[in-house]
């Protein structure tokens, strides 16, 4: 016979501590710890290579030009790859629970357990990340918006259906004088030719309705508004020299999709040259074959009006077309 009092009750087999208690939390503070070290070691190995080539820059353009094109891109990079690491962890941690706490048996688990580090953990953790990518995204927004008092090269962008004019001023705002401009027409595609390694501000204006001024490689593009409103950006200098076609990226009309023109960045003495022409009368073909540069555009081609007499009233036309 057993006495009463030397009864081994369940319960307190089950909330005693087992010889293997302090094992079990050693190998999970391991596990964890491991985790860690091998997500540090993933970011630094990532941090380390052109992630952003390797993948296609995760939908984002390449090939910028400009060093605030650049800061886009790291930005995009950068979250793209905590965005991964965040899901990888989440999906990791679904796939923990499902594995570790399947059921086991007919017996109901107790329902008023809570792990208080998990939920400061799910409660905090996205706080910080949120505010760690708004931190870095006002940076880098600041720097790229950021405008100067003096940059060296300022045009006028002036956008009309369906076509584009570039105006070099003398200065800043409405009051500057325009000392050179290059007008687009259907037969010929305007060139913008600017410098390397000099400051240029775009000040943009419609003649009508809104468009958009953007070229590709530069990562960057503001509408064209009509009125009164000009649209103002810089970018601190042109790093790489070469042709690079520019796109209206507002719907804007009939001709909308053939309202291109194209970027040529030269050298900042080849560009004082084409100046120079431009101001002693010299078309834009002239004065880009002086600097030794095609005088036409070569990565985009006049679009077809068709606005000829013809096309709306043929000569063999019958009179009674369309009855």
């Amino acid at each position: 016979m057993v006495a009463r009092s030397s009864e081994v009750r369940p319960s307190a087999v089950r909330h005693g501590a087992s010889p293997g208690a302090g094992v079990r939390r050693r190998r999970g503070a391991g596990r964890l710890a491991g985790l860690g070290l091998g997500g540090a070691a993933l970011l630094v190995l990532l941090t380390g290579c052109d992630v952003g080539r390797s993948v296609d820059g995760f939908g984002w353009p390449q090939g910028g030009i400009t060093p605030e094109s650049h800061r886009m891109y790291d930005l995009w990079i950068a979250s793209c790859i905590a965005a991964l690491a965040v899901g990888v962890f989440v999906w990791g941690l679904i796939f923990w629970c499902v594995v570790r706490y399947r059921k086991r048996g007919n017996e109901l688990p107790v329902q008023t357990r809570y792990n208080l580090p998990m939920e400061f953990l799910y409660t905090i953790a996205p706080i910080l990340i949120v505010s760690v990518l708004f931190y870095y995204t006002a940076v880098v927004q600041t720097d790229v918006v950021r405008t100067t008092k003096n940059p060296d090269v300022t045009v006028e962008v002036v956008a009309f259906k369906w076509n584009w004019q570039f105006n070099y001023r003398d200065g800043q705002g409405t009051e500057a004088n325009t000392v050179a401009s290059v007008l687009g027409t259907s037969e010929v595609i305007p060139v913008l030719v600017l410098p390397t390694n000099r400051s240029i501000r775009f000040e943009e204006t419609s003649r009508d309705v809104i468009h958009s001024f953007w070229v590709p490689e530069l990562l960057f593009k503001r509408d064209v508004m009509p009125g009164k409103i000009r649209n103002v950006f810089e970018v601190s200098k042109l790093e790489s020299e070469g042709a690079y076609v520019g796109r209206c990226a507002e719907l804007c009309g009939s001709y909308h999709a053939f309202m291109n023109f194209e970027l040529r960045v030269v050298s900042p003495e080849a560009y004082d040259q084409f100046l120079t022409a431009k101001r002693d009368g010299k078309s834009t073909q002239e004065a880009l074959t002086a600097i030794g540069q095609d005088p036409y555009a070569t990565t985009t081609q006049p679009f077809d009006t068709r606005r000829t007499k013809d096309n709306f009233n043929p000569d063999d036309a019958s009179a009674s077309a369309g009855n």
